[in-house]
């Protein structure tokens, strides 16, 4: 069986987040368990199953994400990682659809090669203050919000750039503290910097201690920044060791979110 190593959101190799990507030929998944094992042996913060399905489904593939611990619900940087292999693979024409368990996404490739997905917007809710997470964090927290059910994160706004580009947090206190994980944010320091605002997310509960570029995130970003910001368009930065840009675009209850992605690795899998 093929299998594809992409880095997502970033327009070249070892940058931006890597994802493990199967094109499978059947009409339906494998057993939880050997996706479940596939995703431990990748051993990237997500790898990506995805099946055809016939016309009539309402969408084009099914798409499911499964973390090296634990399946998710939502994904962004494995959804263009798949979009990217569909579309260099000649079965992806323009837009198409994936069913998954957030709903139907779709994936819509561009002229310039980048990908345009459109998601849910997180719904957002103020939570009372933590001092156990401002301490798992070691920073001081200004703002702290919940993102809804579909990706149960933590988001958090702390002072500036240098902050969250500085922290080390306590992982194993996050992971007690977060259904899946935190994500911390600030404001862009320099306007010329060619993004909007910083963040970096830590998700330890689900195997996955710092997540390089995070999309899903940016669907509680977006509408955080934006209420902030006054704008729709905005793009962000996850300041993690890889890096990587992330474009945001606010619809209301949808958040558009451009990225490019790089294929690195091509081989097969075993068994």
């Amino acid at each position: 069986m093929r299998i594809r190593i992409v880095d997502a959101f970033t327009d070249r190799p070892f940058a931006g987040n890597p994802a493990g990507v199967l094109i499978l030929d059947g009409d339906s998944f494998p057993s939880d368990e050997w996706m479940s094992n596939v995703a431990a042996e990748v051993n990237h913060a997500e790898t990506a199953f995805a099946h055809r399905l016939p016309e009539g489904s309402g969408a084009d593939w099914a798409l499911r994400w499964f973390t090296p611990t634990v399946e998710v619900a939502l994904c962004g940087h494995a959804t263009l990682a798949t979009a990217h292999v569909l579309h260099a693979s000649g079965k992806l024409d323009g837009r198409v659809g994936f069913q998954t368990l957030s709903g139907v996404l779709t994936a819509t490739a561009g002229q310039s090669g980048a990908i345009t997905l459109d998601f849910p917007t997180a719904p957002l809710s103020a939570l009372p203050a933590d001092p156990g997470l401002a301490a798992a964090l070691g920073v001081e927290i200004r703002t702290a919000l919940h993102t809804g059910p579909n990706t149960d994160d933590v988001l958090v706004e702390v002072a500036d750039e240098k902050t969250v580009r500085g922290l080390t947090p306590d992982l194993r206190a996050v992971a007690g503290l977060t259904a899946r994980g935190v994500i911390v944010t600030a404001a862009a320091e320099d306007p010329t910097s060619g993004y909007d605002f910083v963040s970096r997310f830590f998700g330890p509960a689900v195997g996955v201690d710092e997540d390089p570029v995070t999309g899903s995130a940016h669907t509680a970003l977006a509408p955080f920044w934006s209420s902030r910001l006054g704008r729709d368009q905005l793009t962000g930065y996850q300041a993690s060791r890889r890096g990587g840009l992330v474009r945001v675009t606010l619809h209301g209850d949808r958040t558009h979110l451009t990225g490019h992605a790089v294929t690195t690795i091509d081989g097969a899998l075993l068994s």
